[in-house]
């Protein structure tokens, strides 16, 4: 056999090997996600999406249809102090973090259905992160870790002058991207523009020219975090628009694309030299 023969068969066992511990690793990955899906302490929402300056309940509930002496711990990662703490029938406050003083709030109702869900009002900046949700209760216990983002978002108002459709949306983070479309979908030229506030959150004014005045159009003003769609019905010289928002979630995808190259690549590498 010859030396490069040799360092060939080196090479291929080498990424075979590869394969197989990145193959265990996503095992592993998929062993945690199903272990937290069979806990008794769950999440509707493990990831949602807050918009700043309003409020955002954060679900946490036991598995079960009543509970008794219940305990509750909120906590967020990186923060010293707790989120939120309930035990022996109340709020136990004292070592709650200044950050979320005056902000949180749990059920006392639900708690006896073991519904620990936490409100957290006038969502910041700063809130974004991972939150930790600890049930304990005389039936059962665990718990359960969401990630909260921050966004910014607002429905855009719709004018019509001149065969020109404008639509403005004054509160969007992080920064959006504008795509109008017509009827059949299709996607049309528009022009945006985008101002910035200091706190950082951006206004959208995008216009679309030249309209039909009977026409019906599509305004999709998206981030990786939130997707707002708009239909604008223009008749004569008035529009009216009727929006919806939908919710992605960021960081799993993020995740997906950097899992999905990186075992793209060492296929590649396989493929190339067998």
């Amino acid at each position: 056999m010859s030396a490069m023969g040799a360092l060939g068969k080196i090479i291929f066992y080498s990424m075979i090997t590869l394969i197989v511990l990145f193959t265990a690793i996503i095992i592993l990955i998929l062993s945690f996600a199903l272990s937290d899906s069979t806990t008794t302490v769950m999440s509707s929402n493990t990831a949602p999406v807050a918009n700043l300056g309003g409020d955002q309940l954060l679900s946490c509930y036991l598995r079960t249809q009543s509970a008794s002496q219940v305990s509750v711990t909120w906590t967020k990662k990186d923060l010293k102090g707790n989120v939120y703490q309930y035990k022996n029938g109340a709020a136990a406050l004292k070592e709650q973090s200044s950050q979320f003083r005056g902000r949180t709030q749990l059920f006392p109702d639900a708690l006896l259905t073991g519904n620990a869900s936490l409100l957290l009002r006038s969502v910041r900046m700063s809130d974004e992160g991972r939150y930790t949700c600890t049930i304990s209760s005389s039936e059962s216990g665990g718990t359960v870790n969401l990630h909260l983002w921050t966004a910014a978002f607002t429905a855009p108002t719709f004018t019509y002058t001149n065969n020109i459709l404008a639509a403005n949306a004054d509160r969007w983070f992080p920064k959006p991207n504008v795509t109008w479309l017509d009827l059949d979908e299709d996607v049309l030229d528009g022009d945006t523009s985008f101002s910035k506030s200091p706190s950082g959150i951006y206004g959208v004014l995008s216009t679309l020219s030249p309209v039909n005045a009977s026409g019906i159009y599509t305004c999709r003003i998206e981030n990786d975090l939130v997707i707002s769609v708009s239909e604008a019905t223009v008749k004569g010289s008035a529009v009216s628009g009727d929006t919806y928002f939908s919710f992605s979630g960021a960081s799993s995808l993020r995740a997906s694309a950097h899992l999905s190259a990186a075992t793209t690549s060492v296929l590649w590498c396989i493929l190339y030299l067998t």
